[in-house]
């Protein structure tokens, strides 16, 4: 069993059951599913694009990233429909808790002039999104290797039902949030 399953489990759990006075242990949020996803505009002019980060994608995450394609067709930006506009990978499972892991204990404290990740990007149902300029500050990217730097979002997705049980979940897994 991963680290931060263990720490849900004896830590997290009782906690939240003794704030928001759940009766029963089903009741309690959890980590449901983390959804890591790069968008890929250039990949348009430039279909190599799609090589390399698919390449960065499964060495941060440990899974083969899927290609998301364009719903509809917008001449604008010169995409057609079903053209190939980003990727993603969806964690589950002690795959999702050792990620989860590695990004608060390890990733996030690289970042320069750290201060703490934004309270305010919940979604209004417990789910927290986190936007990264580079994707160079996991420790599995070689910077000599990388074409480019390009930006990336995580998406943590629980079970919680408001923000606050959400946020209160993801901080007592060591989520560092900006001090209020």
């Amino acid at each position: 069993m991963s680290r931060l399953k263990e720490r849900y489990q004896k830590e997290a759990l009782p906690a939240l059951m003794a704030e928001f006075g759940y009766r029963n242990v089903m009741q309690v949020p959890h980590l449901e599913k983390m959804v890591i996803n790069i968008g890929l505009g250039e990949a348009i002019q430039n279909p190599r694009a799609l090589e390399a980060v698919e390449r960065d994608l499964a060495a941060i995450t440990g899974q083969h990233p899927v290609i998301t394609r364009a719903k509809q067709s917008i001449s604008q930006f010169k995409v057609r429909e079903g053209m190939a506009i980003g990727m993603t990978v969806t964690l589950r499972g002690n795959r999702m808790y050792d990620f989860f892991d590695k990004l608060v204990n390890v990733t996030l404290p690289r970042i320069r002039d750290f201060q703490g990740v934004p309270r305010n990007s919940f979604d209004g149902r417990g789910n927290f999104t986190l936007g990264m300029k580079e994707q160079v500050v996991f420790p599995e990217i070689e910077y000599d290797k990388v074409d480019k730097i390009r930006g990336l979002e995580i998406s943590v997705v629980t079970t919680a039902r408001s923000d606050e049980e959400g946020r209160k979940l993801l901080q007592l897994l060591g989520m560092p949030f900006q001090q209020a």
